[in-house]
């Protein structure tokens, strides 16, 4: 009986491609393979995986920028059940020499672009393979004859978190969650086995490679593109159907911009956008106006999927007034203090979670295991309060906040402020060290409008916040000194090293 409750990523993705062999499964440039082909490739490829000495549960690590190739390596790994770390290219060597020592792969699949810079960290005997030579497959090579992984527990991906408060960890990504993560974005984005997906950002981000693997389980067709390639990002646009067109700050305006410079025709969206939270309210309802789609109004991690808070869909050319989240399917969640016990509606608290979607734990990481998932469930780290609506507020990052004076300031609180005048286009507000209060909120400010000084600022934040929530400091800055992570957040660390540099 267990074995008939069994599915896995590549189990579900062979049901669709034998169901429609014929359907578009990956276009990118000008490459095409339907389903029937790509399960073919896939089959092939897992074969020469397993000729390589790999075994369920090894690792085998990918260092390449977005390219079918990728897709196939991971179902092909998936169906024998190797997990693959993916590594991301944008870390500097220090960095990614941590993340390849602690997962130890023992194959690498590199691009011809990263070949030198994986030289540099890696220098034993350990395969490195051409990503490149996975289409290099003779055609009459035999396809994987034995049985394929049936453990919905087996782990699939190890995705390195953000690593923006130190070095970053491992996410290990099961294929029961890769299912269930799926399925949340059927049920709460609403997205139809029939919409492509297009796949620009990384692949060692969830963003490219969960959606991806959540379009091939669905027999959804993928376009994959070389990173933030505007000109191909436009052209599918214009010729798909997409079910989520994600998209990151910074990215929003070069895409717009090139729409309407091209004069292109959307096909049609069924939501866009994320992170509703990091962007001017103006800026939503100009994206969600020109796309015709619903802006996605989300709050989820690498190690949750789309939970714990993203079934809210922003109306079509709304500017919001507020950014309250909707829980997500398949999640449960407490909203706790300190002591892990929960807070009353409108208190702020971590907020705690569990479910399917849920990944299995960093990986060599006991200890920071052990505290993570006390009492059985998941300790995200960020900072929520119900609304009396029955929303979810969010308040911040529990790691980062600014205790002013013994009160405690959550970034979150005045960014909602400033974010909501059209003269912002962005804006970051982090902690400075002060001799009266212990810390203050100093707030960088990128404004469209030159005539918006401080004191409007100030009366900006005097009308709808605390006296000791409001900034003592306001810096204007451009769009391009806001340093940002791979996952489009800004990193209050370098801003706050730029306050230390500029008081010496």
């Amino acid at each position: 009986m267990a074995s008939a409750t069994s599915s896995t990523v590549y189990s579900l993705f062979r049901a669709s491609a034998l169901w429609r062999p014929q359907h578009l499964a990956i276009q990118s440039g000008e490459r095409n393979w339907n389903y029937g082909e790509l399960l073919d490739t896939v089959d092939r490829l897992a074969s020469i995986l397993r000729q390589q000495g790999l075994k369920p549960g090894d690792r085998l690590a990918i260092l390449s920028e977005n390219r079918p190739e990728y897709t196939m390596l991971q179902l092909a790994s998936a169906r024998i059940g190797v997990i693959v770390a993916c590594l991301n290219w944008r870390l500097a060597g220090e960095e990614l020499k941590h993340c390849i020592d602690t997962v130890e792969p023992s194959v690498f699949y590199v691009s011809p672009r990263f070949s030198d810079k994986l030289d540099l960290i890696v220098n034993d005997q350990r395969a490195k393979i051409s990503i490149e030579d996975c289409l290099a497959i003779p055609e009459d090579g035999v396809a994987d004859s034995e049985a394929p992984c049936s453990d919905p527990e087996q782990g699939l991906l190890l995705l390195n978190t953000s690593g923006t408060t130190g070095l970053p960890k491992a996410a290990l990504i099961s294929h029961r969650a890769e299912i269930a993560r799926m399925t949340v974005l059927r049920m709460d984005l609403k997205v139809e086995p029939t919409d492509a997906f297009l796949a620009w950002a990384p692949m060692y981000h969830m963003g490219g490679s969960d959606h991806t693997l959540s379009s091939m389980m669905m027999g959804a067709p993928v376009i994959i593109t070389d990173g933030l390639d505007l000109d191909a990002m436009v052209d599918a646009i214009g010729r798909h159907q997409l079910g989520w067109l994600l998209l990151m700050p910074a990215t929003i305006e070069p895409l717009l911009k090139r729409i309407v410079e091209s004069r292109t025709q959307v096909r049609g969206i069924r939501v866009v956008g994320s992170s509703a939270d990091m962007l001017p309210a103006a800026l939503i309802a100009e994206t969600s106006a020109l796309l015709n789609a619903p802006f996605a109004n989300t709050f989820g991690a690498t190690e949750t999927g789309l939970p714990p808070a993203t079934a809210h869909l922003i109306p079509i050319g709304v500017a919001p007034t507020n950014l309250d989240k909707q829980r997500s399917s398949l999640c449960e969640f407490r909203i706790v203090d300190g002591e892990d016990r929960d807070v009353t509606p409108g208190e702020v608290g971590e907020i705690i979670l569990r479910g399917p979607t849920l990944f299995s734990g960093y990986w060599n990481a006991p200890e920071v295991n052990a505290k993570d998932f006390r009492g059985g469930w998941f300790h995200m780290g960020d900072l929520f309060r119900q609304t009396d609506a029955g929303g979810l507020e969010f308040a911040g990052r529990s790691k980062y906040m600014i205790k002013s004076g013994g009160e405690n300031i959550y970034p979150a609180e005045i960014e909602r402020i400033l974010l909501a005048d059209p003269r912002i286009d962005d804006t970051a507000v982090v902690r400075k060290p002060d001799e009266h209060w212990g810390e203050i909120p100093v707030a960088f400010v990128v404004r469209n409008d030159s005539q918006l000084c401080e004191t409007e600022i100030e009366t900006l934040c005097r009308a709808r916040l605390a006296g000791y929530k409001r900034p003592r400091e306001v810096h204007f800055v451009s769009m391009e000194e806001l340093p940002r992570s791979d996952s489009g957040k800004i990193i209050r660390e370098a801003l706050e090293r730029r306050l230390e540099t500029a008081s010496v």
